[in-house]
Formats: structure tokens, C-alpha cells, sequence
């Protein structure tokens, strides 16, 4: 914080018109799970009053811009002096290392990545971040580089806090705004986990401009021209050059590969006489659930009077006995 000053020789903050105003009127701010995880984390620091007071900050629209950029983020808050404070709040954003890591665990599993393309995070990510080494937030006060143009010695005083809750907010409209805190913008992140699953964006299989090894299974292409390559076959890297088939390299297989690496490979004629196979053979397993006709009744609690009463459970218990029929 500066020494100008004391910050109690002011009056209230000046009006704003136009101001970015927190959607959440009244209550707790933060929908989505990782913007209420976000405000936990601070909230668990002990701040105390400082964070209702620049929750109220936040909610009168105080805060004129708000920033997001790997490792920092900038805003400025308008208080009761004629210029605007300028807040800094600074993050540690992860390595290019830790990102390869983060998106090699994201692209081998499916979940992960249909729910990043579509624009969610799961709240499974949090695990996967710390597994990985990069927790997806601040485990304590001091990872947060505060910084306030205003004259109050507090940290975080209320224009730091009221933007800690726009950012919340930011987060609920945005996810991968968290993301890229962390040092990832959403198209890099995305572009990645296309490449690393071996996808384009409009979801058909990625072929390579350059050369590419031959399928398994065939002959090896002629080295007069270039070979496409077949669907989910490799995954295309970002400096144009195409990764190993399944299971020719260990580190380079994800997703499904993992697991079909080690398949003896089919000639294409008969593929069509496989298709419906599964590749692997599956568990034996009885071809119907065996269970009562009352399954359903026990499950649900007992009917309100305004549509029969208990009377209404014994009636159905017979319907359902007569819809079994006879049991042999």
C-alpha cells in the first residue's frame, strides 16, 4: 500500500455510472463450483470485515476495469479520491513443463476433454491440477502478490476485495479465465487438447501436412508424396510433426490408445467383418437385472394424501406384481 495520506480523511467513494456491478444483489456472489471454490479459499484466510466491504464495493459497480493475464491481474476501483485506485493482484502462472504435463493427463482421458471442449470444467480438475503437482488455487494468503494504489494499510483493503469478487464473478461467466490466471488461454488450452487427441475443431479426425509413418497393418507409403492419417490413428504436435501409431512409443499414447496399444493389428478388408466385435473380450455378465417389482416403491418416500396416500403404494405394488406376471 502507498503512505499518502491517512485513507480515513476521505469521504464515501464517488458515484460511478457504467461501472462493472456484481450480478448477485443480495447473498453469497459465485454460482458456478469453482468460482464459489475460489471465494472459499479466501474466505478461509481470515480476512474478515475487509471482504464485506469490498463485496459492497463490488455490488455498487466500483470497480471500472477488470483484466485477466497469466500470473496477474489488474483492475482499477474507484474510491472516494477523484482518480481511480490501481489493484494488482499477482499469481504464480505454472511452466510451459507443467502445462505439458496438466494437458497430456487432460487429453488421456475423454471426460476431461469433452467437458473442456464444451466449455465446462469439471470439478474433478481440481484433483487432477494437485495430482499433477499445480494446485488450481492459492493454498494460502501469501501466494497472492496484493497490491492497492489506496492509502489504507489493510490487505487486502476493499478495493482489493471488491475485486477479488468481480474476478469470482468473471470465473462464473468465463472458466477458463481461472485457467488462464494459471498461465493457459482457453485457445491454447483447447488447440492443445485437439492436437494431443488428434481431432480438429470441427471434430473430424487430424491429418498431418507433412509425412507420416505408416498405419499399422499396411504397407509403408511410397516416400514420393504424403500419407493422411488414419482417425485416431497419431496425434498431429504443434510444430507440425506427428507422434509415433499406438503403441510403437509408450509416452506418446492417450486415451483409448492406452489401452488398444497392444491389439494385433486387422487388415483393413477385414474390418467390416469386425466392426460390430468388440476388440477386447468383455465380461460375463447375466442379460437381465434381477429385481423385485417393489424396487421402485422403496426408493421413493411415502405419497402425500392429495394423490391417494399410502393406500396409493399398496395399489401400485399389486399393478406392478401383475405387470411381472408369472416367475418361473
Amino acid at each position: 500500500m502507498s503512505t499518502g495520506p491517512r485513507f480515513d480523511e476521505y469521504g464515501p467513494p464517488l458515484r460511478v455510472e457504467g461501472g462493472l456491478r456484481a450480478r448477485s444483489t443480495r447473498g453469497a456472489i459465485g454460482r458456478s463450483w469453482w468460482s464459489r471454490r475460489f471465494l472459499e479459499v479466501l474466505e478461509s484466510f481470515a480476512l474478515g470485515s475487509r471482504l464485506t466491504r469490498g463485496r459492497a464495493y463490488a455490488r455498487r459497480g466500483q470497480v471500472l476495469r477488470l483484466d485477466v493475464a497469466p500470473g496477474l491481474v489488474t483492475a482499477e476501483v474507484q474510491g472516494s479520491r477523484p482518480t481511480p485506485y490501481p489493484v494488482r493482484i499477482g499469481l504464480s502462472a505454472y511452466p510451459e513443463e507443467v502445462w505439458r504435463r496438466i494437458e497430456a493427463e487432460l487429453a488421456g482421458q475423454a471426460f476431461f476433454s469433452a467437458r473442456l471442449l464444451a466449455g465446462d470444467l469439471p470439478a474433478e480438475l481440481e484433483e487432477l491440477f494437485a495430482a499433477a503437482g499445480a494446485p488450481l488455487f492459492p493454498a494460502e494468503v501469501g501466494e497472492l502478490a496484493q497490491r492497492c494504489g489506496c492509502p489504507d494499510f489493510a490487505v487486502p483493503c476493499k478495493h482489493l476485495a471488491a475485486t477479488f469478487y468481480l474476478l469470482a464473478e468473471a470465473f462464473d461467466a468465463d472458466p477458463f479465465r481461472l485457467l488462464h490466471w494459471r498461465g493457459r488461454s482457453r485457445a491454447d488450452l483447447l488447440d492443445r487438447l485437439r492436437t494431443l487427441r488428434g481431432v480438429r475443431p470441427d471434430g473430424s479426425a487430424a491429418s498431418s501436412a507433412g509425412s507420416v509413418d505408416p498405419p499399422v497393418g499396411t504397407a509403408a507409403a511410397s516416400s514420393a508424396g504424403s500419407v493422411d492419417e488414419p482417425a485416431g490413428a497419431a496425434a498431429v504436435s504443434s510444430a507440425g510433426s506427428v507422434d509415433q501409431p499406438a503403441g510403437a512409443a509408450a509416452g506418446s499414447v492417450t486415451g483409448a490408445g492406452r489401452v488398444l496399444a497392444g491389439l494385433t493389428p486387422i487388415e483393413p478388408a477385414a474390418e467390416l467383418d469386425r466392426f460390430w466385435l468388440s476388440p477386447v473380450a468383455l465380461p460375463d455378465r447375466p442379460p437381465t437385472l434381477d429385481t423385485g417389482p417393489e424396487l421402485l416403491l422403496r426408493q421413493l418416500g411415502p405419497p402425500g394424501a392429495e394423490i391417494g396416500g399410502p393406500g396409493l403404494v399398496e395399489r401400485l405394488r399389486r399393478a406392478y406384481r401383475e405387470f411381472r406376471g408369472p416367475t418361473g
